[in-house]
């Protein structure tokens, strides 16, 4: 670990290492194999802080900084990303409604989701609108005393529960003067009539993080549920992106470190040819490579949360931790079969459940290539 982390840091560490452990990690495949979300381990990571840790305590948050919640985030993922990554999910809502929302929306809609007594969705992707954000055709009009929304979302991490709280949108509300569309971010909260759950969605990898689709007919929802000013909702939107980068990464970094730490374990207790694993030395450098990495990303990444927590800007630091974390966490994976062999392609094992996984970060938050294009528009731009 950085020489310079605190003894809170490490306490931190410990305890959710703990709660993974032994918590977590006994009924992990039972969750990949129902595609179950962990109501349980939800709740009971609100009751130990872990959701709202980098939130205000005036609305039910722990008062932490974001490098703690990157601790909180890799320990969990080292076990179980799809577990993991409800936290993660539910702090990009959390972001938002933190800074813009007004006083009666933080306490009626950012409480509960700090609290773990209900978990937040953000929908912003639409079926032809992933990484081109600005093509959403989702649309809202205000009649009167409230907005009609009309439209569908796909891919929405953590819909579809029975503790799914308030979902963000994004929607067209009019037109710019340069012909550009305008779009806004309003609460929706779950059991709204016109707005419905669709299917949930089977994936390669987060199989016990729930994902569906969502439609809004003729959705009428409160003028108050606008989320900060009208025009605003890319902007806030993108604000807030970079932070969850930092997050990503660390569903990457969590994959890497476990890893590095099952494959390690593995070589250690299995022979072939007559000879313990660990005396191959084409495997000894896969984990010289895993712990290089490994150490690399971790510092990469608790950099760009420390400079979020010092307010400086961060965004590329955030894309770069991201790139390199995700992609060395994909890799990581694929050794870690090859080291396991024919136990490494069983879902009993980890190992291939933490494949699927790996190869979702490397989409969500921004694509590898658009991080390419984030950090090679900032090195020309100086």
């Amino acid at each position: 670990m950085p020489h310079w982390l605190t003894e809170e840091h490490t306490m931190i560490r410990e305890a959710v290492r703990r709660f993974a452990e032994n918590e977590i990690a006994p009924v992990s495949e039972r969750l990949w194999e129902e595609e179950a979300f962990p109501y349980d381990i939800w709740k009971r990571s609100g009751e130990l802080g872990f959701t709202g840790l980098p939130y205000p305590e005036a609305y039910g948050g722990g008062g932490g900084s974001w490098l703690s919640f990157v601790i909180v985030l890799e320990e969990l993922a080292r076990v179980d990303c799809a577990v993991a990554n409800s936290l993660m999910a539910n702090s990009s809502v959390a972001s938002l409604l933190n800074a813009y929302g007004d006083e009666a929306q933080k306490q009626l809609y950012l409480r509960p989701i700090l609290e773990g007594r209900k978990i937040g969705s953000i929908g912003l992707t639409e079926p032809n609108a992933g990484s081109d954000a600005a093509n959403i055709a989702t649309k809202a009009t205000l009649d009167g005393e409230h907005w009609i929304i009309n439209g569908a979302k796909t891919f929405i991490s953590n819909s579809g529960t029975e503790v799914s709280g308030p979902v963000v949108i994004a929607a067209v509300t009019g037109t710019r003067e340069d012909g550009r569309k305008e779009i806004s971010n309003f609460i929706v909260p779950s059991g709204t009539r016109g707005f419905t759950t669709g299917r949930k969605l089977n994936k390669i990898g987060w199989r016990a993080s729930s994902t569906c689709e969502l439609h809004f007919d003729r959705c009428k929802i409160p003028a108050g549920n606008l989320l900060g000013t009208r025009g605003h909702g890319l902007r806030q939107t993108l604000t807030q992106i970079s932070t969850g980068r930092i997050l990503i990464g660390a569903l990457g970094l969590g994959i890497l470190q476990g890893s590095l730490d099952r494959s390690r374990a593995y070589m250690k207790e299995r022979t072939a040819f007559g000879k313990a694993l660990t005396e191959f030395q084409s495997l000894q450098f896969k984990l010289a490579d895993m712990a290089t990495h490994a150490h690399a990303a971790r510092l990469m990444l608790y950099d760009a949360a420390a400079a979020r927590d010092a307010g400086v800007r961060f965004d590329q630091q955030a894309s770069m931790a991201k790139l390199f974390t995700t992609e060395r966490a994909m890799e990581a994976a694929h050794q870690a079969i090859q080291i396991h062999g024919g136990y490494g392609v069983i879902s009993e094992y980890p190992v291939a459940r933490a494949f699927g996984d790996a190869k979702v970060l490397e989409i969500v938050e921004g694509t590898s290539e658009i991080q390419r294009m984030i950090i090679s528009r900032e090195l020309l731009a100086q």
